[in-house]
């Protein structure tokens, strides 16, 4: 790497470009991610905001999770099936068109006289299953595309992403919603989608190394094995879903901000996760001395907890925003030990699959997490529903830890799994041209 700006970038920002200036290809679905998850993020704001002005109701928006639990762990293991197996490029893109569509889907209703709330069930339903089908492949290219020592920095580049991506798209499209309405953000969401495609369209085809001889149920079944003889991998999806189960607040945001009467408190606590996790990621210089992944995980999942108990306790705004910061700050650094304990740990023959178990801990988790933080809050109280949430994630965690003792003692300096990914990349770089 060269001295100046990489240098400055490791010591002071903990932020190294390494990754996009080593591979062409990392850059452009990096750059497409980017622009996707603009627009994404401002929609995934402007429909509960939408629903909530429809229905009125927390159960309503809480419910919009219950829409997407079915196709997001059906589609979310066939897609890593599929990664493992097809063209993952013409799988992404077939998954950006039919994103594409949905959205346009969206577009319509809300320029109805009266829009319909079910349309914002069904389309969160086509949403879901469509990212589940798309995500693994993403996943995969990404380890493909990354050389294995750069693994780390790819997962803080990954986390810069999309924490800048989830402060604009949602101050953006929480404003656009409110000033001009739900119409306005879909149909920007269209335009970014139409950049990422182009994007897209620059790839190159990259197919898996699997075999296709088995069936895809005997390529699941396989896949699904291997998960389980990796307790310290099956640790850190476990613990990730409990943090969003128990603890995922937002689509609770905007009956928290009918507490504070500045217009703009909504914007603001939608800035507030993403924002801590931006700062932390940006710091995150300190993590490349840590080498014990799965203790990072499950101390950065309490620290999660405990930000969104503060979160959902205060009646200050300034308090509110300091706990979701908190959170957001620790989600990250969970985040970039997840990532980079995957993509240096899990053979490539099986990271597509892998991946699809992965996004279904990590979408799973808060799609499950926003029905409970609404069905708790119709039953009790939305600070005790918050507050509760926060406090019952940092003491599942606790017991995580202490089930799963492969997932506490994981150093991926003497890790098996790590030697051997790291010997088949190496083995895969020498063969190519």
């Amino acid at each position: 790497m060269a001295a100046g700006t990489g240098g400055v970038s490791r010591r002071r920002l903990g932020v190294d470009l390494a990754p996009l200036r080593a591979s062409k290809q990392y850059r452009r679905l990096y750059v497409a991610g980017f622009i996707t998850a603009l627009g994404s993020q401002a929609t995934y704001v402007t429909v509960p905001y939408q629903l909530k002005n429809l229905t009125h109701s927390t159960l309503a928006v809480g419910s919009l999770g219950l829409a997407e639990l079915l196709p997001l762990v059906a589609f979310g293991l066939y897609g890593g099936v599929l990664a493992d197996r097809l063209n993952r490029r013409r799988l992404i893109i077939s998954m950006e068109f039919v994103l594409m569509l949905s959205t346009v889907v969206l577009v319509v209703n809300a320029l109805l006289v009266h829009p319909m709330a079910w349309i914002l069930y069904v389309d969160a339903f086509v949403v879901a299953g469509a990212s589940s089908l798309q995500r693994p492949s993403i996943e995969a290219l990404n380890q493909v595309f990354v050389p294995h020592d750069l693994q780390r920095e790819a997962a803080a580049l990954a986390n810069i992403r999309y924490t800048t991506a989830s402060i604009i798209g949602p101050a953006l499209g929480g404003l656009a919603a409110v000033a001009l309405g739900p119409a306005t953000v879909y149909v920007a969401n269209l335009v970014t989608f139409t950049v990422s495609l182009l994007l897209l369209y620059t790839l190159r085809a990259t197919l898996p190394g699997g075999s296709n001889e088995e069936s895809h149920a005997a390529a699941l079944a396989s896949g699904l094995r291997y998960a389980m003889s990796r307790p310290d991998i099956v640790g850190t999806y476990v613990i990730d879903m409990l943090a969003m189960v128990l603890a995922f607040p937002v689509v609770m945001l905007p009956f928290v901000a009918e507490r504070f009467h500045d217009t703009y408190a909504l914007s603001l606590l939608y800035c507030g996760l993403p924002a801590g996790a931006l700062v932390a990621t940006l710091t995150s210089a300190w993590t490349r001395k840590v080498h014990r992944y799965g203790r990072a995980v499950v101390v950065a999942a309490a620290a999660w907890g405990l930000g969104i108990a503060l979160f959902g306790y205060s009646s200050s705004l300034g308090l509110v925003l300091l706990g979701l910061a908190i959170g957001g700050g620790a989600d990250a650094i969970s985040g970039i030990f997840r990532a980079t304990m995957w993509n240096e740990s899990i053979p490539p023959l099986v990271r597509g699959r892998m991946a699809g178990i992965e996004m279904i801990s990590y979408s799973l988790g808060p799609t499950a997490g926003q029905f409970r933080a609404g069905v708790m809050a119709a039953w009790t109280t939305l600070r005790f529903s918050l507050t509760f949430g926060g406090l019952a994630c940092t003491g599942s965690v606790a017991g995580v830890a202490v089930a799963l003792p492969r997932l506490w003692s994981f150093d991926a300096r003497t890790d098996v799994h790590v030697a051997e990914v790291r010997a088949l990349r190496a083995a895969e770089d020498e063969s190519q041209p």
